[in-house]
């Protein structure tokens, strides 16, 4: 009994720690997560997953794959289709077979694979996977059309890969060759038939437990948790493997439905994910033996290689003809397609059953899975980004700013700042604050940031945090916890609450709020006070002959700091928390009230901004 808790605990223990040592050193999560199995299986011996776990392994593993693809499902809104649906559709249908075919030439000619067994794996590689895609969009964060289709094709493709190689694997098993095009075609049939119904099925009696507050809310995480598994079960008893495509149509469904609210059971379940992807690449890399890695070959790099330079070039070739993505974003969806938990688990799965009813070969699928996702994932996680960058369709670091208010003051701001070169973006719901910033040469969108279509409609390119400025402390508050999921919680700042509000909003807890902006003493009606009187916002460059105490001297107590761009062109914003004190070099973004003779001197001089204070750029509120 001390083993198995011993074994388990470990397993957790471990997945947590290479997720965390992963972000820490800026390293795709995943390759820490397998050399992690590796170590502590193949190289030491220390675990063994199989004796540790015995018959309940691959079920488990099933039921965790099952809430990751759900988890996904949920992040799929219809309305991403508008633009790439077509991309969408074909990637998950031609371009799928056309990557099976190569996968099993290749299989058959480079790893030596039987023409049964290349098949079958060449079925598993038509999966990518949510695991390994998710994470990559989250820190390339490229162009919005470019992200929803990776996004989409990471989801959806994994149920139909599994599935096309559950029916492969059953030809092989029992039914031979005599019938194998009329069983597949039939399987795929009942598949998408009995998994998308069980799932569509799932969807709709949720909405109404829920709709009618059946369920406590305390209970609606674990309700639907106690959801997903019974589709699993139910799909897959009436077609085997069925669960995985009715758990992902369960997700989306409830994603795009508007009766009810599902925002914490997504919470929920994004938390969920991270265990459970930690936990299994741990467990499945620990079940792979050293003899299965030592005996790749050349011809399995082969293998890879025809993979990453034939098989996904050529499906998105063919799945991108006569759309309107340009050249560069076919050319990055060529590049992204790592493989991930699900072809390691189904891959395990059927190599033990394979191995189980005669096949000795079979246990060569799980070594070169495991290849191929270490191969993949290596060579995407480290390149994904300069390619990005390369072709255009993301930016590294992006330093734009999001700023959640429009209203006249909120303009002058961000009018200082795309003067400077940063993309912004403001949003309100006042169409006179949204029409004035157009006006004005600002981009905006008209509507509520705690929209559930706000962030798919949003051009987010360029932009790496957000301000929330509205007058509403509330929305500020709402706003801050709803876009951390885009920006991550240490991007997104909040202005402080009003005097007599102060007190209520200190006791609300830090995870509901930003960061505060610009000081404790900046408020939306102080600064609504300081525009009143005069107020501008000045981009000064400082120097060794005029620095930050020169500066505050010349204008007095009435500065208020609001960013500082360094010399490398990196955005920070000043906080109440900040350490501020800015050097030669950078240059201070700051909101002063000029007294009527450098109203004066400004208006009559002609002077580069960048140069000395009194040659800052101010920006004169209307």
């Amino acid at each position: 009994m001390s083993e198995h808790f011993i074994g388990l605990a470990t397993i957790i223990c471990l997945g947590i720690a290479a997720q965390w040592l992963a972000w820490r050193v800026h390293v795709p999560s995943i390759l820490l997560l397998l050399l992690t199995g590796f170590v502590v299986g193949p190289i030491t011996g220390w675990l063994r997953p199989d004796q540790l776990m015995g018959n309940l392994l691959f079920p488990v593993v099933s039921i965790a794959v099952a809430i990751i693809l759900f988890e996904g499902g949920l992040s799929l809104q219809l309305s991403e289709l508008k633009t790439g649906g077509r991309v969408i559709r074909n990637l998950t249908s031609v371009g799928a077979l056309v990557t099976w075919v190569i996968c099993t030439l290749a299989a058959h000619w480079a790893s030596g694979l039987s023409w049964g067994l290349a098949t079958l794996f060449g079925a598993i590689m038509v999966v990518t996977g949510p695991t390994v895609i998710l994470p990559l969009l989250r820190h390339v964060r490229p162009s919005p059309k470019v992200g929803s289709i990776l996004k989409w094709e990471g989801i959806v493709i994994d149920p139909i890969g599994a599935s096309l190689a559950v029916i492969v694997f059953e030809v092989l098993h029992s039914a031979g060759y005599q019938h194998a095009f009329t069983a597949i075609i039939l399987g795929v049939v009942k598949t998408v038939v009995v998994g998308g119904g069980v799932g569509l099925f799932a969807a709709w009696l949720m909405v109404i437990l829920l709709k009618r507050h059946a369920i406590p809310d305390f209970l609606d995480s674990a309700v639907t948790l106690l959801m997903v598994v019974t589709v699993l079960g139910v799909a897959n008893v009436l077609q085997h493997e069925a669960g995985l495509l009715a758990v992902t149509a369960m997700g989306v469904a409830l994603a795009n439905q508007s009766q009810v609210s599902v925002k914490h059971i997504i919470e929920f379940k994004e938390n969920l994910r991270v265990l459970l992807i930690s936990s299994l690449f741990v467990l499945l890399a620990a079940r792979v033996s050293w003899a299965d890695l030592t005996g790749l070959g050349w011809g399995d790099a082969f293998f890879l290689a025809a993979m990453l330079i034939v098989a996904r070039p050529l499906s998105v070739l063919v799945s991108t003809v006569r759309s309107d993505l340009s050249w560069r974003e076919c050319a990055f969806l060529a590049w992204m397609a790592p493989r991930g938990i699900v072809a390691a688990s189904v891959a395990s799965i059927f190599a033990l059953d394979l191995v189980e009813a005669g096949h000795a070969e079979a246990a060569r699928l799980v070594p070169l899975t495991f290849l191929v996702i270490v191969g993949t994932v290596t060579l995407y996680g480290l390149t994904a980004m300069p390619v990005a960058r390369w072709l255009g369709v993301a930016q590294a670091n992006p330093q734009g700013v999001l700023f959640v208010g429009a209203q006249t003051w909120a303009r002058s701001i961000a009018q200082a700042l795309q003067d400077d070169g940063f993309e912004v973006m403001l949003v309100d719901t006042n169409l006179e604050h949204v029409s004035a910033a157009r006006m004005d040469g600002l981009p905006a969108w008209y509507g509520s940031i705690l929209s559930d279509h706000a962030e798919a409609e949003i051009e987010l390119s360029g932009l790496g945090r957000a301000l929330a400025v509205t007058p509403n402390r509330e929305v500020n508050s709402l706003a801050a916890v709803h876009m951390s999921e885009v920006f991550g919680r240490h991007e997104i700042y909040q202005l402080q609450a009003s005097t007599e509000e102060h007190a209520r909003v200190e006791s609300t807890p830090r995870h509901l709020r930003g960061r505060i902006l610009f000081g404790y003493d900046v408020s939306h009606d102080s600064l609504n006070d300081l525009f009143a009187k005069g107020a501008v916002v000045k981009r000064t460059k400082l120097s060794e002959e005029f620095g930050h105490d020169d500066f505050n001297e010349h204008w007095g107590e009435q500065v208020v700091p609001l960013f500082v761009k360094s010399e490398d062109g990196k955005l920070t914003v000043v906080t109440a928390s900040t350490n501020f004190e800015p050097t030669a070099g950078q240059t201070l973004f700051s909101i002063v009230l000029p007294s009527n003779d450098d109203l004066q001197q400004h208006a009559s001089a002609d002077k580069a901004p960048g140069q000395g204070d009194e040659a800052g750029d101010a920006k004169k509120v209307s």
